[in-house]
């Protein structure tokens, strides 16, 4: 087999590998690569089986060495394609012991007694014909068994379709992420019923349950199936998509995934709020990349009543506003004079800006340091409110009066303070 296996191996690489695409497959023959030395002992073992069979040899010993063999296969193999240890450990407490039942020759007696021990769904009607619908602990374990490997399959297959769909650039992301969804709930129904199938169980025998399950479904899991109903919504109506910029309550920031559950924005500040799908759907969302990714934002200042050219403090705003990178040119920014206040003529400086995931705050920062340094370099003031405090002084009838209230420390210092601002 040591002999065998380079050989094996290098004809896998080159022969098979090299010609699969990215994912799955890859991966599986890739695996068959890196086990070349236990393919090539259980092949080798099977010839020696088949020769020495044909001469009448007994074997055995070989047979029970390629049950172990066959084990060691495929629990590699998950572990090698899978990469999960969940499903390693599966593997492991799975295929073992039925390699050593198999090897001791107990496998049959023990599905015989897994066969008997079994309860009756749907008894046997004459009239009709119908056969009695039983369920055993042979076929909950054979389903279970062939679930999980369709499952498996299921899971890759899912991902594997997901990837081409966003290789298609011509489909929009909503799109592409609401089939992605819809593949993860289908396949995995589709792999139980399949399952069920290949075991012989009749699903029309569930019949009398279903209406005690879908009640149970409605009931504990209302939120779940409302969460994934907006979901559904969310992604069909295209109101919200992968990379879009939105603002719920106090979170604001860029949506990364969408679950059937949730949905993960990504803030600022490098944090992820998941936001249920139903919040989104009944308490609305701002969606400021929804139709357009321009945005307008605003920035109020005043100039002092002084200056005279009132229409060269408006240009000013907008050319250096211009002048921040993340400032759009078209539209150009846009300075109006909205007021006159107590203390100052007022201004509003709008522009446009087409990157809103990359925050608000600080591009409004940028913009006003750039206006203050304008303004300075103009000796143009930007005026604060003024204001004139009036102490009067006590009355002579009330000299009494203000000898008395000074008579404890904390007055007698009140006193004197107001005495001397007097």
């Amino acid at each position: 087999a040591y002999m065998f296996a380079p050989k094996l191996k290098q004809f896998i690489n080159r022969q098979i590998t090299e010609h699969m695409p990215d994912g799955f497959l890859r991966r599986l023959t890739s695996a068959f690569a890196t086990i070349s030395v236990p393919i090539a002992l259980y092949l080798t073992v099977t010839i020696f089986i088949i020769v020495l069979g044909a001469g009448g040899i007994e074997t055995g010993f070989l047979e029970a060495m390629r049950s172990l063999i066959l084990a060691w296969i495929v629990i590699r193999l998950v572990t090698l394609v899978i990469r999960s240890p969940f499903w390693s450990k599966v593997a492991f407490y799975t295929v073992w012991p039925i390699a050593a039942l198999e090897v001791f020759g107990l496998l049959d007696n023990v599905t015989e007694q897994l066969d008997a021990m079994s309860v009756t769904l749907q008894p046997a009607d004459p009239e009709t014909g119908t056969p009695a619908a039983s369920l055993s602990l042979l076929d909950v374990v054979r389903a279970i068994l062939i679930f999980a490997v369709f499952f498996v399959a299921a899971n890759s297959l899912s991902k594997f379709l997901t990837r081409r769909l966003y290789d298609i650039k011509e489909i929009n992301p909503s799109l592409r992420t609401l089939v992605g969804k819809i593949l993860d709930l289908v396949l995995p129904i589709l792999a139980i019923i399949i399952a069920l199938q290949l075991v012989g169980f009749n699903l029309a025998s569930l019949a009398i349950f279903s209406g005690a399950i879908g009640l149970g479904i409605g009931l504990g899991l209302q939120k779940v199936i409302s969460n994934f109903a907006a979901g559904v919504t969310l992604l069909a109506d295209k109101s919200i998509k992968p990379g879009d910029t939105i603002e719920v309550g106090d979170s604001y920031g860029w949506v990364t995934r969408m679950n059937t559950r949730y949905v993960a924005v990504r803030t600022r500040d490098g944090t992820e709020h998941l936001i249920p799908n139903d919040m989104l759907v009944n308490e609305g969302v701002i969606n400021w990349s929804y139709g357009d990714r321009n945005v307008r934002v605003s920035v109020e200042y005043g100039v002092t009543y002084n200056i005279k050219d009132q229409e060269m403090v408006r240009k000013l705003g907008e050319d250096f506003a211009a002048e921040i990178s993340r400032v759009l040119r078209s539209p150009p920014p846009r300075c109006n004079l909205v007021g006159f206040g107590d203390n100052s003529v007022n201004y509003e400086l709008n522009f446009w800006i087409n990157d809103p995931q990359n925050g608000l705050s600080n591009v409004r920062s940028d913009v006003m340091m750039a206006i203050w340094q304008a303004l300075a370099e103009k000796d143009i003031e930007i005026p604060f409110p003024q204001r004139d405090v009036h102490i009067k002084s006590l009355p002579a009838t009330g000299e009494m009066d203000s000898v008395k209230l000074a008579e404890s420390p904390a007055n007698a210092t009140k006193a004197a303070d107001l005495s001397g601002q007097t």
